[in-house]
């Protein structure tokens, strides 16, 4: 079975550039949701197509509910339409059509949808008529239609006459449209303008493929560093400064040992001295001058001749 139609709901109208420059508009029609909902044969409808549902439907009636039933959904579609194919090889109702494999950038599409209404408007606006002469005593026939008929042959007005009447909803299908891009939530950007309203359904069909085509002009957005890794960095860096500064720290503090050992005795040294001369007293006497020469004893020899005069 190959499938060349899709149903669709028009998303948008916008404007872009092709990669050659040049300004094109565009409409954002999604084809995302496509529902097998019932499978007509040759045998009891009389030909083979396929129908399709799209969406869901808030308030479904006993019609569409019978519908969802028979496809094995839950829920109703909302918008119901048939497409016409070569064979049912494959088709399952309840499936869901991959769009990815029916459109691809480069495909020439028909859409079919339905035009916006207008309301009742007259034959200038409905029909582009001309209107009457500005002179001669004509101001009162500007957007006048005009004769509608002949005289008594045929004595009538002719079915299909064009005049003033309901203008809009009528069934528009706009050929030779090209597809721009697919992305891949599923909406297609057509080169060019759909039939209907925003939010309203089409049915868009694939008849070809533009040999030349152009894709869309795209701009390089460089992702901006964010503060995080921008302070995660610095402190990397900073972490690395600072071993490497301790590293030395700690190579340089030897170093500043060896040189500052010298002093550092000499210093001593003449502290040393200096407290020798300050514990001289500063008034002789003859107590004084009487220096006791005999050698100091440690507590362990003292401790040594207790115990042996309590052993005597």
């Amino acid at each position: 079975m190959q499938i060349l139609s899709l149903v669709g709901r028009k998303v948008s109208q916008k404007q872009g550039f092709l990669q050659n420059g040049k300004r094109v508009p565009l409409t954002a029609v999604n084809v995302m949701g496509n529902m097998v909902t019932q499978l007509k044969t040759a045998d009891k409808e009389g030909y083979t197509a396929i129908q399709l549902g799209m969406d869901i439907k808030k308030k479904p009636g006993k019609r569409d509910l019978n519908r969802a039933k028979q496809a094995g959904l839950e829920k109703a579609p909302r918008f119901f339409t048939e497409i016409r194919v070569d064979d049912l090889e494959g088709a399952t109702l309840g499936a869901e059509l991959k769009f990815e494999e029916v459109f691809v950038p480069g495909d020439i599409v028909d859409v079919t949808g339905t035009s916006k209404g207008k309301g009742f408007a007259g034959g200038v606006k409905r029909h582009g008529f001309h209107g009457g002469p500005r002179t001669h005593g004509q101001s009162d026939r500007e957007r006048a239609p005009g004769s509608i008929g002949q005289t008594t042959t045929p004595g009538r007005v002719y079915k299909g006459k064009k005049m003033a009447g309901r203008m809009g909803t009528d069934t528009v299908t706009v050929k030779n449209l090209e597809i721009i891009e697919v992305t891949a939530d599923g909406v297609l950007l057509i080169k060019g303008l759909v039939p209907g309203h925003l939010n309203g359904y089409v049915t868009i069909k694939k008849v070809g493929e533009n040999k030349k085509f152009e894709p869309l002009y795209k701009e390089e957005v460089k992702e901006p560093i964010s503060e995080s890794t921008s302070e995660s960095s610095e402190n990397q860096t900073s972490g690395t400064d600072l071993s490497h500064s301790s590293d030395d720290a700690q190579a340089v503090q030897p170093e500043q040992q060896n040189l500052e050992s010298p002093s550092l005795n000499n210093s001593s040294a003449t502290d040393s001295e200096d407290i020798k001369v300050n514990t001289e007293p500063a008034v002789s006497s003859p107590q004084n001058e009487q220096v006791d020469t005999t050698p100091k004893k440690n507590k362990e020899e003292i401790k040594e001749e207790v115990a042996e005069d309590a052993k005597s």
